[in-house]
């Protein structure tokens, strides 16, 4: 590997693609497959060895209404059933008067440690007389966010036990996701701690914990609405509310609960070009909050009304990074009529909780499954390589079976093209 690799970073995405495919032995389609999806927009300077685009499908949620406005959401996702889950989430919330969304908070935080400290006092005292020496430090760091009215807000310090000490800076930095921006200011608070303080700091990074960038979706449908043929809404809404209960009381369930929420919640950070690694990190932190890793929706019935709330750390933007680099991401943004931050976390998590509440009603009534294979029965005959009108016979025959397999989508799919050739033989 040493000779084959060495220096792969400074070829080009041709002679790295030949490395590779030599490497792995691909075949000339392999390699033809790849070379095909490489020249995507500006991909390819996004990302160090560049090889190739790996595509996602990307479709819309439709039925979303949020503070009274009707929107279309992008969404990337390569599971079948969470566009669909959304839609039809958001239809029935939709119907009831639709998700309120609002934003609580927008700051992002870092965090300056220091090590081998002796007395935490001595450390919070200097912080406190220096606070405004600090966050001049932090402006002129980032002189440009401050002129658009953004920048560093405010500092703590926290004793984080065993000699460690955490200044925190807090900073709004506008339309960005930030990261970048907060750690070019906590670096120069460093610098002015480590020139007065005397006291070397052993790193200086933002936290991806995001606890004060919070967005939160509410929504109240009548049970009546949530009728099936052979339960009451009432019924439902019970059930609902108990299964809600439980992702509180158990972290087993929990885990799968914010799973689904995430389904959807991923699925538009991706397509709005953010970082969606961060904010399932900063997501499953804030379920743990308390110290018992918990539901981050909850459903409750009040007064004949099924009450929901979803409450997120969505540390956004809509600038910069990725957002600017891939041309979608700014068709996307016009789809989902998104101008500012606030738009979008209040987005992400309307899409959160309809995506929950079309979870856990399906969990509680037909179970999950039945809505999961319907889905799954269609990738399957794709994955035969079922396309365009062949999509729906094979959907249908692969239903009446009791075990549908890949073998046998596979065999169907050869017995429906011959009845296709046979049958436009005999019209000719």
């Amino acid at each position: 590997m040493a000779s084959s690799f060495s220096h792969f970073y400074k070829r080009d995405t041709e002679e790295r693609r030949q490395i590779v495919a030599d490497w792995a032995g691909l075949s000339a389609a392999q390699r033809t497959e790849l070379t095909a999806r490489a020249e995507q927009g500006d991909a390819k300077d996004l990302i160090e060895n560049y090889l190739t685009a790996f595509q996602l499908p990307e479709g819309v949620a439709v039925n979303f209404k949020v503070n009274d406005h009707d929107y279309v959401v992008p969404m990337v996702t390569e599971e079948p059933s969470v566009v669909a889950a959304a839609s039809n989430g958001a239809k029935t919330i939709a119907d009831a008067g639709g998700i309120h969304a609002e934003v609580k908070s927008r700051l992002l935080m870092g965090q300056i440690v220091l090590s081998d400290v002796k007395v935490f006092a001595s450390i919070d005292d200097w912080v406190a007389l220096h606070t405004d020496e600090l966050l001049d430090a932090a402006r002129k760091a980032h002189p440009t966010i401050v002129s658009r009215g953004g920048g560093p807000r405010s500092l703590r310090t926290r004793d984080l036990g065993e000699g460690y000490v955490s200044i925190d800076l807090y900073a709004d930095v506008k339309a960005a996701m930030g990261a970048n921006m907060l750690n070019t200011m906590l670096e120069a608070m460093a610098e002015v701690i480590q020139t007065k303080l005397h006291h070397t700091t052993l790193f200086s990074i933002l936290s991806n914990t995001a606890d004060q960038s919070l967005a939160t979706a509410t929504c109240s449908i009548p049970v009546g609405l949530l009728d099936t043929a052979d339960q009451s809404g009432a019924d439902v809404a019970d059930r609902i509310a108990a299964a809600s209960r439980v992702a509180q009381l158990d972290p087993y369930r929990a885990v799968t609960h914010n799973k689904g929420i995430m389904n959807g919640v991923d699925a538009v950070v991706i397509a709005m070009g953010n970082d969606w690694r961060a904010i399932e990190a900063a997501a499953h932190a804030f379920a743990v909050v308390d110290g018992q890793y918990r539901g981050l929706s909850t459903w409750e019935v009040q007064d004949g009304q099924l009450v929901g709330e979803l409450t997120l750390p969505l540390p956004v933007g809509t600038v910069g990074g990725a957002t600017k680099v891939l041309p979608v991401v700014k068709i996307n943004q016009q789809i989902a009529e998104i101008k500012q931050p606030e738009d979008l976390m209040n987005l992400i998590a309307a899409v959160g909780l309809a995506q929950n509440f079309a979870a856990v009603r399906a969990l509680v009534t037909d179970g999950i499954q039945k809505g999961h294979m319907k889905m799954q029965l269609r990738s399957l005959a794709l994955s035969a390589g079922a396309t365009g009108n062949e999509l729906r016979p094979m959907v249908a025959y692969l239903k009446t079976l009791n075990d549908p397999t890949a073998a046998a989508a596979e065999t169907k799919l050869k017995e429906l093209r011959t009845q296709i050739k046979d049958d436009n033989d005999a019209k000719h």
